[in-house]
């Protein structure tokens, strides 16, 4: 598989046989997704976790007048908020699955809005946590507005913790706009989950500041892959 970034929590993921996009906000400066992947033969699905604008861009519902063999997967949030019209695309609900020949999906909760998904594809096992994470914002809320923040972060990551004790990998929000203590809601996902890399999202202009998680990866044999700019890629 090769993972590209593309930009803000929008990743592109590349299998032998089909493709997947998920939260497309922004191409890379090279155009790579309509350069490349919508110029592919293969199968493409599109998968968006919510209806904020910068994790679902309505560009992508014009992809299939140029590609015919896509399919969206979005959550049902995204239909609520009347951004796309029933016939777009499957809505996943939480806890609702789809599965083919070549992916499984299964949508979590989100401490924002929409959903977090759970995808099975090719032998790997992903997770794309959308906008769950513990968004404390300590340093400008009340102890209660903390403590609330905190216990639905930890009620969501139990229903998913439920199902799933090991990933290959998860792509989750590490936000320094958070302040301090931005990087807690990472570190209890990979304390909870046994992660096996780690890759940052929603970090926006602060890739210098991410990086500085990865000790704390170590420490939980979770490798941290900090891929900072549009276009940069691993291969697993």
């Amino acid at each position: 598989m090769k993972l590209t970034y593309l930009y803000h929590s929008g990743f592109s993921l590349e299998f032998d046989s089909f493709s997947i996009i998920i939260d497309f906000f922004e191409d890379t400066d090279t155009e790579y997704v309509r350069n490349v992947l919508l110029s592919s033969s293969k199968p493409l699905y599109v998968l968006s976790t919510h209806s904020h604008h910068d994790h679902f861009n309505r560009e992508i519902l014009t992809w299939k007048h140029r590609k015919g063999n896509i399919t969206y997967i979005f959550s049902k949030e995204i239909l609520d908020s009347e951004l796309a019209n029933q016939n777009d695309a499957i809505y996943l609900n939480k806890f609702d699955e789809y599965k083919d020949e070549f992916i499984q999906i299964k949508a979590y909760g989100s401490t924002d809005a929409g959903a977090s998904f759970a995808i099975k594809a090719g032998n790997l096992k992903l997770f794309h946590a959308g906008d769950l994470n513990n968004w404390h914002w300590n340093e400008e809320s009340t102890a209660e507005e903390i403590k609330e923040a905190e216990d639905h972060y930890k009620f969501e990551l139990s229903q998913v913790a439920n199902d799933i004790r090991h990933l290959d990998l998860a792509m989750f929000p590490i936000d320094p706009r958070l302040g301090k203590g931005f990087m807690k809601g990472a570190t209890q996902f990979i304390k909870t989950i046994q992660t096996d890399r780690l890759i940052p999202m929603h970090f926006t202009s602060y890739p210098s500041k991410v990086k500085s998680f990865e000790a704390i990866a170590k420490e939980h044999n979770c490798e941290y892959i900090c891929l900072v700019k549009k276009g940069d890629f691993i291969t697993l």
